[in-house]
């Protein structure tokens, strides 16, 4: 049920945006109406990413495909926000690459550290 899968989603959809509003802070973006609109397109994207990966354990090319989907579609965002494509898609790009990085390090720390995290393997 979803209602079993909200601590997960949660948990991932939180640490997405503090990661991405970091990476748009270190870039030194400032305007609020992209920091808030990073938040709002980090809902829509990373929500049902989350749903579908805890729903139908994809393989990696799968996750890969749809992860460079969401970058493409979050540069398309914040091309709105900003007007600006080369500093969109550098948002989108930049900003997924390191949560999906983040992610998938600490995924590795926990198998190879043995360590049973009830929140990422749920």
């Amino acid at each position: 049920m979803i209602i079993d899968m909200l601590p997960t989603i949660l948990t991932a959809l939180i640490t997405t945006i503090i990661l991405e509003m970091g990476v748009l802070l270190f870039l030194r973006e400032r305007r609020a109406k992209v920091l808030v609109g990073s938040v709002v397109i980090n809902m829509l994207t990373n929500v049902p990413l989350s749903l579908w990966t805890l729903a139908t354990y994809p393989s990696w090319t799968q996750v890969i495909i749809a992860e460079v989907l969401i970058c493409c579609i979050e540069s398309a965002a914040y091309f709105l926000l900003c007007r600006n494509r080369r500093q969109a898609i550098a948002y989108g790009f930049l900003c997924n690459s390191i949560s999906f990085l983040t992610g998938l390090v600490v995924e590795l720390l926990c198998i190879l550290l043995g360590v049973y995290i009830p929140l990422i393997y749920s």
